[in-house]
């Protein structure tokens, strides 16, 4: 690392935490002699780039900010070089910075610098709102404000898998949500569907979310996770509310998931081109009876097989034309084939709402998972 690199970093960490994009801006110039320095954070929507200081949102993918975002990958256009903010596969958008060096070795440290930035961003943001103010572009509904605090992140990669989520509708969702985690051997996922509307769906959403981190944390095995968060609901709801729920744990090195579908959604595996249904024990969701026991049942991924969790608001979506369906769903998968788990959801989410003509009217979540091998 070259000592402008380690500068670069000391600022980052000492800068007021509403202040880190200008500080970094200001040192950018000094060193580097860029006038111009913007951040652009994508929405909660993942449909448009949303600049911090003001000024219109960037839309439409043929933008070189948004195929910087797209490609994760510097792009260099009219003067302007545009670099991807991510941090561990989490994209939080794009810097462009005006105007661009010519030197390839600088640029390269400008991208070690936005990357610097994005860990700096996720570190900072508990402290501060402005940042995830400043990635909306409309209201967020009070439970939806409950369910993007709750997640886990958007995106998520690692040398044998990557991963990413997304709720719809982005700004009024209720109930839908997932989780995930890691150690570097297995992953853990959950996908769930809180029963009800508005606040109380979250509400419930947010209990059981938090009884299955508890359970995994404590080192239960994936069934009695399901048993732990069943007897919380329960206890808290007396079966009036349940929530459905699906958990998968995956060996990362033999691709063998274990998996507890309590009222799940649907569970898809894309092989080679081709979509397979993946068979689950249906079991009853957690907390609709007291002392409900759970089997976990297991089955084999293949090496860059790739996962789809889709919830019922994605099938169920309606139109004047009918229903979304399954010929929609497996046409929209086999589509993403070649797209990075996060373009593949916001694919597969972009078709849902060409089809409906506007935002989801249920709840909808989609998770997508490559496996790659040990």
């Amino acid at each position: 690392m070259t000592g402008r690199l380690v500068e670069l970093r000391r600022i980052l960490a000492e800068a007021p935490a509403d202040l880190v994009v200008e500080r970094l801006g200001a040192e950018l110039t000094r060193v580097y002699g860029t006038v111009g320095t913007e951040l652009f954070q994508v929405d909660y929507r993942l449909a448009v780039l949303v600049p911090l200081h003001g000024g219109d949102p960037v839309v439409g993918a043929g933008t070189p900010a948004w195929r910087c975002f797209d490609h994760q990958t510097e792009v260099l256009q009219d003067g302007a070089l545009h670099l991807p903010v991510s941090m561990r596969g989490e994209r939080l958008g794009v810097l462009r910075l005006t105007p661009a060096p010519e030197d390839p070795d600088r640029r390269d440290e400008l991208a070690q610098a936005a990357t610097a930035l994005a860990h700096e961003l996720v570190t900072v943001r508990p402290g501060t709102d402005r940042y995830t103010v400043g990635a909306r572009t409309r209201r967020l509904t009070l439970a939806a404000e409950m369910q993007w605090e709750l997640l886990p992140g958007r995106s998520r990669i690692r040398p044998s898998f990557s991963l990413a989520g997304q709720l719809e509708p982005a700004y009024a969702v209720r109930g839908d949500s997932f989780d995930w985690a890691d150690d570097g051997q297995r992953l853990w996922l959950s996908t769930v569907n809180g029963m009800g509307e508005g606040v109380s769906a979250a509400m419930l959403t947010c209990l059981g979310t938090n009884a299955l981190r508890n359970a995994r944390r404590a080192g239960l095995d994936l069934a009695d996770q399901a048993a732990l968060a069943d007897q919380a609901i329960y206890a808290y709801h007396q079966g009036i509310q349940h929530l459905s729920a699906l958990l998968l744990e995956l060996d990362l090195h033999s691709g063998v998931v274990t998996a507890v579908d309590a009222g799940s959604p649907r569970l898809l595996v894309l092989r080679a081109g081709e979509v397979i249904e993946q068979p689950l024990d249906d079991q009853f969701p957690l907390g609709m009876f007291d002392g409900t026991i759970y089997q976990s049942q297991n089955f084999q991924l293949s090496p860059r097989d790739r996962l789809f969790v889709v919830s019922d608001g994605v099938l169920d979506a309606s139109s004047p034309t009918g229903r979304y369906g399954d010929t929609a769903l497996y046409r929209s998968v086999r589509r993403t084939r070649s797209m990075a788990p996060l373009e593949a959801v916001r694919s597969l989410l972009g078709d849902l709402r060409a089809f409906v003509g506007s935002d989801p009217v249920d709840d909808a979540v989609v998770v997508c998972l490559d496996w790659y091998g040990s």
